[in-house]
């Protein structure tokens, strides 16, 4: 199973955002996954700051909610 981020709240998040349909794409330095309307978010992969994960889900949360889907982050 690939890894995404160390963050394990961040990883499992990639992960069920992969199996509801948004794509993960490798870059140079990071991954990036990309919503089915085509908006890239990029995954920290080493997070050194404690709030990354609360970050993370409310860039996901407001790409989500841009969409116009419902969907519970």
């Amino acid at each position: 199973m690939k890894r995404y981020s160390k963050d394990k709240n961040i990883n499992q998040k990639v992960r069920d955002l992969i199996k509801s349909g948004w794509e993960a794409k490798s870059g140079s330095k990071h991954t990036s996954i990309i919503s089915p309307a085509g908006d890239r978010l990029t995954i920290p992969s080493t997070p050194s700051d404690y709030r990354a994960w609360y970050n993370f889900k409310r860039d996901v949360r407001e790409i989500i909610n841009k969409q116009g889907t419902l969907h519970v982050c």
